[in-house]
């Protein structure tokens, strides 16, 4: 009886450690909505290297690129609600999407649940190298010199930087026609190639290559100046109004994620923006980096999305 029992405890644990292998083995999924190359595939990677050493686990980034980040929810809603599978997104995806969009195939607050923000950041208006404008004024007077119309590239249909585009040529007069890309890197590279004059996007977007000297980020929205751009005036200096809010970066689980899951990962991932390495890429990038609760960033998104909601029934716009 008790070699019997001694073998079953021996079995048992051989099981448990079998188990407790496969299950740190099991690789999470970082799902991001934008094709390689942009910002937040960029932050995405950075992240999902720490994770993977923190977690004890493979971390993979997964682009789904398609309609400003849609599919890339879809696939969120679809996943196994077992704690392998997160959204990195901004606001644009989660938050705006679902009010431009008559059929998202989402619905953010029944479909998602927020894990943790990790952090904020604003839209800026760049200029391509072969624009000849030095900042944002000599652009205004520049487009209205040749007529008043001009392209303004932005990074997803139906976002905010194209409420942005919107905004501005109704306050300086002007046809300013935004065009839609498939992410920021689509974008910018339309950008540096000068097929477009101008485009309004993330600073995380905008901030390596205006470093380089390759294109001129001219204004960033908001009321204060961004500490990795001290010299670029904000939305409020240059009088534009209407566009103080202050969007988010965070990681959404599928509903159901067992809250243990999700503690979990919200726990690694405020260890992770702590390192100081991290936090200096991610302030580098543009970003202004601190860790939100599952519930305090919910309460955030949710306060966001309340917001815009009324922005964009104020602006007329009618979902798609």
């Amino acid at each position: 009886m008790k070699l019997n029992l001694s073998r079953r405890a021996a079995l048992a644990a051989a099981l448990a450690l079998a188990a407790g292998l496969a299950q740190a083995q099991t690789s999470i999924r970082i799902l991001v909505g934008f094709p390689p190359g942009g910002g937040t595939d960029a932050i995405a990677r950075i992240l999902g290297e720490k994770l993977q050493a923190e977690l004890g686990q493979p971390v993979v980034v997964e682009n789904k690129p398609g309609a400003g980040g849609q599919l890339a929810g879809q696939a969120l809603k679809a996943a196994a609600p077992d704690g392998t599978t997160v959204f990195l997104s901004h606001d644009h995806s989660v938050s705006i999407l679902p009010l431009t969009m008559k059929n998202p195939g989402f619905d953010p607050a029944k479909d998602f649940v927020p894990v943790a923000g990790f952090a904020t950041f604003v839209n800026a208006v760049a200029l391509s190298g072969g624009t000849p404008a030095r900042d944002f004024k000599a652009w205004i007077d520049g487009v209205k010199a040749t007529g008043g119309k001009s392209t303004v590239g932005i990074p997803a249909p139906a976002s905010t930087p194209q409420f942005a585009v919107q905004f501005i040529g109704k306050q300086y007069g002007l046809d300013l026609v935004a065009a839609p890309y498939r992410g920021s890197a689509p974008m910018m590279a339309d950008m540096l190639g000068n097929q477009i004059p101008a485009g309004v996007g993330s600073v995380p977007d905008f901030i390596e290559n205006h470093k380089a000297g390759k294109l001129r980020v001219v204004a960033v929205m908001g009321t204060q100046r961004q500490a990795a751009l001290p010299d670029v005036p904000t939305f409020t200096e240059l009088g534009i109004k209407g566009f103080e809010d202050v969007p988010y970066y965070g990681l959404f689980a599928p509903a159901g994620t067992p809250a243990a899951a999700v503690d979990k990962l919200s726990a690694a991932l405020q260890k992770v923006i702590a390192m100081p390495d991290v936090r200096e890429k991610l302030t580098a990038m543009g970003l202004t980096v601190g860790h939100m609760s599952g519930t305090e960033f919910g309460q955030r998104e949710v306060a966001y999305r309340t917001v815009w909601a009324r922005i964009i029934k104020d602006s007329g716009y009618q979902p798609q």
